[in-house]
């Protein structure tokens, strides 16, 4: 008999207490605006603390595109109490947890595929162009800082749902090119998105329509269809592992076998295809760790935006932010984890400079901050050039 491996607690599923708005006057845009501009513009306690600021970002910067989020008020754990995610180890041990996430992700993926970049997004472009802002750090999987802002570098914490990648030899293929090949192996599946395009469901921005409709939206283009047939669904094996299949521990080919149409046959011991996601209870990288790591230490401040820290990782780097002396300024919609280290040394009564915690809208708040920095940038002492290449801002990074 085999032990089923516990599995992990999804950490902060329910609202953290609400903010203490820093300085008070920020409760309207316009104090928000003078707030965060009084942040950028003033030099790090410390002289020895570069200009720069680094941005962290979380799902909430992306709602404004008509993603879900996960925390936010409409956000899956709000509004899909039974939701949970596919374990990293439950993916690569399980043919049928295999199906059902590639069945919910075909029926997701045009959905984010066709999704733009909301004024947020350029506004932290925008930042960077000014000089205020040297990199971003992103939790986000939807690749909408690089379509937003190419020149100014980011670095995709989690992964990015843009690719796929072999668990066996590593190789990497396009996600719209792994879609196409879930389409040919599931026509009925591919009929029946289409019918859900044409409907309209995954359009609306509203998750409680969708459920009306019988859909229920989740974060990173996960589409769950309560009662559908999940078993039947196929997907393709790694190309690369099917003409040349990798050789196990013993020195011998591992087997890797497909079906008539060409899907990933049950037995096979190598092939499989995953997200280029750091999956719930996955390790991130090394070489990705040391590079955010890298990011918090080659800046003088740090901005937080729609992002509850929840995650472990994300909120390690805030705290090295904050052991590291740079002020930090928060911008979220709710509660954030662990936040009253970050201003527990924050006068109430500063302007800014020292800190900020503001909860307003980011696709409002940001383009109003830059229209204001706009005005005043131009006489700044504090600018920083963000004109080099990610390479020398991000060591190792993937493409």
């Amino acid at each position: 008999m085999t032990t089923r491996k516990p599995l992990l607690r999804i950490p902060y599923t329910t609202p953290l207490p609400p903010p203490p708005i820093l300085p008070s006057t920020a409760t309207s845009l316009r104090g928000a605006v003078a707030a965060l501009a009084h942040f950028l513009h003033a030099a790090p306690p410390r002289p020895d603390l570069p200009l720069s600021t680094v941005v962290l970002t979380g799902a909430g910067l992306s709602v404004a595109s008509g993603l879900a989020d996960y925390r936010g008020a409409k956000g899956t754990y709000r509004v899909n109490r039974t939701y949970r995610p596919i374990y990293y180890h439950e993916f690569l041990t399980s043919h049928e947890a295999r199906k059902r996430y590639w069945a919910r992700s075909f029926l997701g993926w045009t959905t984010l595929r066709d999704a733009e970049p909301n004024a947020g997004h350029y506004a932290i472009g925008e930042l960077g162009k000014l000089g205020f802002v040297r990199s971003v750090v992103t939790q986000n999987v939807d690749s909408f800082h690089r379509r937003a802002h190419p020149d100014l570098p980011t670095l995709e914490l989690h992964g990015k749902l843009r690719a796929t990648v072999c668990v066996s030899c590593g190789g990497e293929f396009e996600r719209e090119l792994f879609q196409q090949e879930l389409a040919r192996l599931n026509p009925v599946w591919e009929g029946f998105l289409r019918e859900v395009l044409e409907s309209g469901a995954l359009r609306t921005e509203d998750p409680l329509e969708k459920r009306e409709r019988g859909l229920r939206m989740n974060p990173d283009g996960d589409v769950e269809v309560p009662g559908a047939p999940y078993t039947t669904f196929r997907y393709p094996a790694c190309p690369k592992c099917l003409m040349d299949p990798p050789y196990g521990e013993d020195g011998k080919r591992l087997r890797v076998e497909v079906d008539d149409d060409g899907a990933w046959r049950a037995g096979s011991e190598a092939g499989v295809l995953k997200p280029a996601v750091v999956m719930f209870g996955e390790s991130i990288a090394p070489e990705v760790k040391q590079a955010a790591e890298e990011a918090i230490d080659n800046a003088g401040k740090l901005l937080v935006l729609a992002t509850s820290l929840a995650t472990y990782s994300a909120w390690r780097l805030a705290k090295r932010a904050k052991d590291r002396g740079m002020p930090i300024a928060i911008v979220n919609i709710g509660g954030v984890r662990g936040e009253e280290v970050f201003f527990a040394d924050v006068s109430p009564d500063q302007p800014g400079s020292q800190g900020a915690r503001v909860e307003m809208s980011t696709e409002e708040l940001l383009p109003a901050l830059v229209q204001e920095l706009r005005g005043v940038s131009s006489s700044s002492s504090h600018v920083v050039s963000t004109e080099r290449s990610e390479g020398s801002v991000f060591r190792n990074m993937l493409q």
